[in-house]
């Protein structure tokens, strides 16, 4: 069984994960797969820099993130262009560390994934786990991680999808508004709940 994780920017999904998988649970983080498949000598860098120039790349050769955050999150047109060569690689990636982690013997398995429901990951899993919280939350703490200002992180919000939307798709949600105990707490039961749904077999149609 995959389990689908999602949230919006700041919301505690990697605190999370981990609290899973100190359960046992492995976990495929589709942010560290985006920066897998851009490393120097990928053909979706080679693509970046064809298009925005070397300045996009650091001194040693990889992706100035930062930068090209910056671009895309300024102009829809340059976020749907990266999204055009970025997302179709970082699928068939997914696909294939997903397949890794259930021959492991795991009894389910995590897709961590801030763009689950944006870019169609969401057909890939079973069910879906929202972590949940207030936007001005999620501003703060995007303020204090990213170095980054008010209007940059506003943006950033901007262009995922709504807090009330991706609740409403939500099999299952997890409020991160509270403490490390709390957040653990809920893991737990839904710990529980997940290794029952894959020992009964029930699986609902991937959407």
């Amino acid at each position: 069984m995959i389990i689908g994780m999602t949230g919006g920017i700041a919301s505690g999904k990697s605190t999370v994960a981990r609290a899973f998988g100190q359960l046992g649970i492995g976990w495929v983080d589709a942010d560290d797969v985006a920066r897998e498949i851009v490393k120097p000598g990928t053909p979706a860098l080679a693509d970046i820099v064809a298009r925005y120039g070397p300045h996009i790349l650091n001194s040693d050769g990889s992706l100035d993130r930062a930068a090209l955050r910056t671009i895309v999150f300024a102009d829809p047109e340059q976020r749907r262009w990266l999204e055009s060569v970025t997302h179709p690689r970082i699928r068939a990636c997914i696909v294939s560390h997903l397949h890794e982690l259930q021959h492991q013997g795991s009894p389910y398995v995590l897709l961590v994934s801030p763009l689950l429901f944006e870019s169609g990951q969401s057909a890939l899993v079973d069910r879906t786990l929202v972590i949940d919280i207030p936007e001005r939350l999620q501003i703060s703490r995007t303020i204090a991680r990213d170095n980054v200002d008010e209007a940059q992180a506003k943006a950033i919000l901007a262009a995922q999808m709504s807090r009330q939307e991706r609740l409403s798709r939500a099999d299952d949600v997890i409020d991160n508004d509270g403490d490390l105990a709390s957040l653990e707490t809920q893991v737990r039961i839904l710990d529980q709940r997940y290794r029952q749904l894959a020992s009964d077999n029930v699986l609902p149609n991937r959407r």
